[in-house]
């Protein structure tokens, strides 16, 4: 059985703890994501990563769990999914020939030992101006509707974009890996080790 467990229902973040060659569970956790009142990015992205990871962590004792979200900000507004083509379509509007902040939060609970860490990583990425046209075409082939800033970095999303700025492109996916790998090996974890005692 394995040892490790991300909570989260998507693929991409599953394709990227692959990488790791970590045998692993996943789950989806079934959280309120509804930003509180004057939340600020940060603490959105902190609490939600932590509610799926302890969320997913009451039915795994002796895990180590690992929960992420992501929210994008732009002119001071947290963006999140946009759910529906006219609001993917209205967001990539706004955000043509500008730079727009992704915020990843990433905790990693220790049900073994009662303790946790979350932490967040910053990526930006700097959008070319693009047509209407683009717009739609880009909406209507990749569907981006459940993922923040409608957008896919693993697909088609590239051809949006002027360039990319910060330490980790897998941030922007949804799964910092080289946050994720440094609490893992915190946690007795290392994926280029022996495991540890996990």
């Amino acid at each position: 059985m394995p040892r490790l467990v991300l909570a989260s229902g998507s693929r991409w973040r599953r394709q990227l703890l692959d990488r790791l060659g970590l045998p692993y569970a996943w789950a989806s956790p079934d959280i309120d994501e509804t930003p509180r009142p004057g939340e600020l990015p940060e603490a959105l992205v902190h609490r939600l990563a932590l509610a799926k990871a302890s969320r997913v962590a009451e039915d795994h004792p002796d895990h180590l769990v690992v929960g992420s979200d992501q929210v994008a900000v732009f002119d001071g507004e947290i963006l999140g999914k946009p759910g529906d083509e006219m609001t993917a379509r209205a967001q990539l509007g706004r955000f043509s020939g500008h730079r727009v902040t992704f915020l990843t939060g990433l905790a990693v609970v220790d049900t073994r030992n009662a303790r946790h860490w979350v932490c967040h990583e910053r990526y930006a990425v700097v959008f070319r101006r693009l047509s209407d046209a683009e717009i739609a075409r880009y909406v209507e082939r990749e569907r981006p509707l459940d993922s923040a800033g409608s957008f896919r970095m693993e697909g088609l999303g590239i051809a949006l974009f002027e360039r990319l700025e910060g330490d980790d492109p897998n941030t922007l996916i949804g799964l910092p890996l080289i946050r994720l790998c440094a609490l893992l090996r915190e946690a007795g974890l290392d994926p280029l080790g022996t495991q540890g005692s996990w």
